[in-house]
């Protein structure tokens, strides 16, 4: 009788333990989710392109032509005025496609211009933050700064609390049809101090943290 308790018992705590471990793979409606990509590049490959936003800092440089470089800060309407290019729109463009655009005007003017536009200042527009919601102490939106880790945004909003289940935390990333749900594991990043739970963070992602049932 006392082997037999003893099998029940072991084959109770290893279902227990399946089942734990198969609870830590799943998101918050219960679908199959797959670990968050663990190195920078990655990530970016799942990351969309930046589209530049009012108030973000420009700088354009031509070559060959310094007194046609400058730096710009996008206007409110979305636009910039550089010399020789009285008014053109920059919000909504990649930073390669605005260039681009700049060369088109200014052919009328230089000879094959080459222009290359650097965004030195973001204007920390949703698609450039870092978004936290559910059981973390303090919720919030931050703003991303390149290298940005899961590690950095939760000392950020001051770690889980103490009703969080940290493993069943969802990172989105993406928007629309492109959209990707990754699992995260916090309480073995923040609890137990399991680096290898550590992964880079994008503009625009969004970290879902539940509420333990227990």
């Amino acid at each position: 009788m006392i082997k037999i308790n003893d099998t029940i018992r072991a084959a109770a705590a290893l279902a227990a333990a399946l089942t734990l471990a198969a609870c830590n793979t799943l998101g918050l409606g219960g679908e199959q989710l797959q670990a968050a990509p663990s190195t920078a590049s990655d990530a970016a490959q799942t990351a969309p392109d930046y589209l530049i936003g009012p108030l973000d800092q420009l700088e354009i440089f031509v070559w060959r032509a310094p007194e046609l470089s400058t730096n710009v800060t996008v206007r409110p309407d979305g636009r910039i005025s550089t010399p020789l290019v009285e008014d053109m729109v920059a919000a909504g463009k990649t930073p390669s496609a605005l260039a681009n655009d700049l060369e088109g005007v200014l052919r009328e003017y230089v000879r094959t211009p080459e222009v290359t536009v650097i965004v030195s200042n973001f204007s920390s527009t949703y698609d450039q933050q870092v978004r936290v919601l559910g059981e973390a102490q303090k919720p919030i939106a931050l703003p991303y700064q390149a290298g940005m880790t899961v590690l950095d945004v939760m000392v950020s909003v001051g770690g889980l609390t103490e009703f969080a289940a940290g493993n069943r935390a969802v990172l989105i990333r993406g928007q629309g049809e492109d959209r990707q749900s990754y699992r995260l594991r916090l309480n073995d990043l923040l609890r137990k101090g399991n680096i290898s739970a550590n992964v880079p963070v994008l503009p625009g992602d969004v970290i879902l943290i539940p509420e333990s049932a227990l």
